[in-house]
């Protein structure tokens, strides 16, 4: 754990992992490129989260297996901790459980799709106006994912899709939550649908060899839409124009 500037005097950025071999793909590699240092805290397994994020460029908040709403000790932590990054109006990027918790968190429900569907492997989005507006986005997502949520009051919905409506949104001007996830690479894809082989079964899963696939057809798409998202969010942009007025 550090929040100590890297050589190019950009602080780190804060990763929580909820589970033990949680890897942040082609989204850690991203920001290790553009020299944000990874400050990665495990706070189910006992990692404390900091008070504060000014020594934190912002922060990401990965999926994992369990819910936004189990009742757990450590989540009742996380859900209140996210009163830091509101507070302070720092860069929030909650990906698949992440922007479950934001939606939780700022009054949305969390809960089982109505006939029991579930997203897994590359399915289509679409942009909202105000999500047209801010930027262009592939036209298939990779997801892994039995929950989705409701959109809250406060929140600007940037994306939707066929099984579940709500695929990205934004809250302010640094929050966003994504219920895909921009950050899987290859080695992730073929962990997750070997391991977990179980939810290929259920009503809505695509079958594996369509995760393989998709991911040829579609995963460069959304590396690139992820290259132009994180520059957005964590102000990289704004830093381009200071620099170049």
């Amino acid at each position: 754990m550090s929040g100590k500037k890297t050589e190019t005097g950009r602080r780190p950025v804060l990763a929580i992992i909820h589970i033990p071999e949680g890897e942040m793909g082609h989204l850690g590699r991203w920001l290790l490129a553009q020299g944000y240092g990874l400050d990665v805290r495990r706070p189910r397994y006992g990692d404390p989260l900091p008070e504060t994020l000014a020594e934190h460029s912002g922060v990401v908040v990965f999926g994992g297996p369990m819910s936004a709403t189990e009742p757990e000790d450590y989540m009742r932590r996380e859900l209140d901790w996210l009163d830091v990054p509101l507070a302070e109006e720092r860069p929030y990027l909650g990906v698949c459980l992440g922007a479950q918790m934001l939606a939780l968190k700022l009054g949305g429900e969390v809960g089982f799709h109505a006939e029991g569907m579930v997203e897994t492997g590359y399915q289509p989005i679409r942009p909202t106006a105000e999500g047209a507006a801010l930027m262009d986005w592939p036209s298939h997502v990779y997801h892994w994912h039995r929950e989705g949520f409701t959109l809250p009051r406060s929140a600007m919905r940037l994306a939707e899709g066929e099984i579940f409506e709500n695929q990205a949104f934004r809250h302010g001007a640094r929050a966003f939550g994504v219920q895909f996830h921009p950050e899987l690479s290859h080695r992730i894809m073929t962990r997750w649908t070997a391991h977990a082989s179980q939810r290929l079964a259920l009503p809505g899963a695509r079958p594996r060899a369509e995760h393989i696939s998709g991911h040829l057809r579609h995963g460069p798409q959304v590396r690139q839409w992820l290259d132009r998202f994180l520059r957005l969010w964590i102000g990289l942009e704004d830093e381009h124009a200071e620099r170049h007025p």
